[in-house]
């Protein structure tokens, strides 16, 4: 059996400039304040910026199986997130 996970997109605005592009991915039935909790989490210790994902900021994408570099984090903290753009 495969676990479905919830996948949103997440931005935030660096406060030394540009945007940080995310990936959100929970499962599925997570309720969205949570992701905006785990987003604002990992902003948190990303950036060093006490600043929160907001609903503005994040937005339900897609559903999708569980691929296996996911699965340790999920269950270990409850969500994994993709870095993309401006995060490194």
């Amino acid at each position: 059996m495969f676990m479905e996970v919830a996948v949103y997109k997440a931005y935030a605005k660096k406060k030394a400039g540009g945007f940080l592009h995310f990936d959100i991915i929970v499962p599925q039935e997570t309720a969205f304040t949570a992701v905006l909790a785990f987003g604002s989490e990992f902003l948190l210790g990303r950036l060093q910026e006490d600043q929160s994902v907001t609903r503005k900021d994040c937005r339900f994408c897609y559903t999708t199986e569980i691929i296996p570099r996911w699965e340790m984090k999920i269950a270990q903290q409850g969500y994994y997130i993709h870095e993309s753009q401006g995060c490194h």
